[in-house]
């Protein structure tokens, strides 16, 4: 193991948190998995965590931070199946790494080019 990943396992590992509210303290409880949010190293882990999602589409995939597109020309219903597919991939790549989708924000964007008759 190099240094950089034992820092990094250094980092996360044995991590405890507590709550306190209007002064009242929680048991310390055993962080078991994520990043601490607000630290250095959250967005870069989180990338190397995601890195491999474009690999489980075919369709067109836009990634930049927390936020993923994916898109493809769909001029017919049997060319809506691909698209389906892919968003199936998704599903099974989200239950497997434990990362939901957030439902609130997924969105369907329709765009419908004028032809020229």
């Amino acid at each position: 193991m190099g240094k950089i990943w034992k820092w990094i396992e250094n980092f996360l590992f044995q991590r405890n948190q507590q709550v306190v509210v209007h002064g009242m303290k929680s048991l310390v409880a055993l962080v078991l998995s994520g990043i601490p949010q607000g630290s250095v190293l959250a967005p870069l882990l989180f990338i190397c965590f995601i890195n491999d999602m474009p690999e489980v589409v075919h369709s067109s995939i836009r990634m930049f931070a927390d936020d993923t597109k994916i898109f493809r020309t769909v001029n017919n219903p049997e060319q809506a199946q691909p698209l389906q597919d892919d968003l199936d991939a998704l599903e099974e790549w989200s239950n497997l790494w434990q990362l939901r989708f957030n439902a609130e924000t997924v969105k369907l964007c329709i765009l419908v080019a004028a032809t020229n008759a």
